[in-house]
């Protein structure tokens, strides 16, 4: 990349190295490449991201739930409240309080997992793991495979089979086997887009006005970039709590659909 340009793709791309600058030196780190049963299985700077999220993950939350204070202060009272929030309005709202509380564990590091990834994303030098499209769709896999084990362990396989296609005339049934068939395939795929579309579309926003300061080259282009970057930033921080909300919320939703058919 040339000095008086800015490669967007570059930033967004994943890659098989890091790249970060120390006291104005750049330096860059190759990752590990290395093939299992002829699958590429290199560790990305994406991975680092993933494995950086666990991390944190791994470490703060073990620390906030041994503190044994009955009113939460600081960091504990922030999370608390928004496993609280989730709990109370997401989980129990779509899936019912019994059945709910099952998925919590999963759903609540579903939410932090994406949150870190997203945040690490704004950091910089950082990456956003969740604007890789392999990523989201992982994710949106998981959470598929759970909607369904969840409806399966609840009404059992035969009934909820059945329950796939509502009660209608025979002659429309085959055409509303397909429908619901395709439904299916597509909440996850709506997962995997939304998640991925959102995180990548703001850095591109972000990367295209620092890009007008080496487009023009001019004071005035310069502060309305860097202001128009820190308003972008800004709203990036939302859209990482957003987007992790989103997808948590859907995946509770398509849980509930799939335990409670009748409804």
């Amino acid at each position: 990349m040339s000095d008086d340009k800015i490669d967007i793709i570059h930033h967004l791309a994943d890659s098989n190295v890091l790249e970060f600058s120390i006291l104005s030196v750049d330096v860059t780190v190759p990752l590990p490449h290395f093939e299992l049963f002829g699958m590429d299985l290199s560790i990305t700077k994406h991975v680092v991201m993933m494995w950086l999220a666990t991390t944190l993950m791994v470490a703060i939350f073990p620390l906030i739930c041994n503190r044994k204070s009955l009113v939460p202060t600081g960091f504990r009272n922030f999370f608390e409240a928004i496993l609280l929030f989730l709990r109370d309005d997401v989980v129990r709202t779509n899936i019912g309080k019994e059945d709910g509380d099952r998925f919590l564990p999963y759903l609540w590091t579903l939410f932090f997992f994406i949150l870190f990834c997203n945040l690490l994303g704004l950091i910089p030098f950082g990456a956003t793991a969740t604007g890789n499209f392999s990523v989201a769709v992982g994710l949106a896999l998981i959470s598929f495979v759970v909607i369904h084990l969840a409806g399966i362990q609840k009404n059992g396989l035969k009934h909820y089979l059945e329950s796939i296609v509502p009660p209608v005339p025979k002659a429309l049934w085959p055409l509303m086997l397909v429908v619901e068939v395709l439904g299916h395939l597509i909440k996850p795929a709506a997962l995997a887009i939304r998640l991925f579309a959102n995180m990548s579309a703001g850095h591109v926003v972000l990367l295209a006005f620092l890009g007008f300061i080496f487009t023009f080259k001019n004071i005035p282009v310069i502060g309305i970039s860097v202001l128009a970057a820190c308003a972008v930033n800004m709203l990036e921080i939302f859209v990482a709590f957003l987007q992790a909300y989103i997808f948590v919320f859907l995946t509770s939703v398509f849980i509930g659909m799939s335990v409670h058919p009748q409804h």
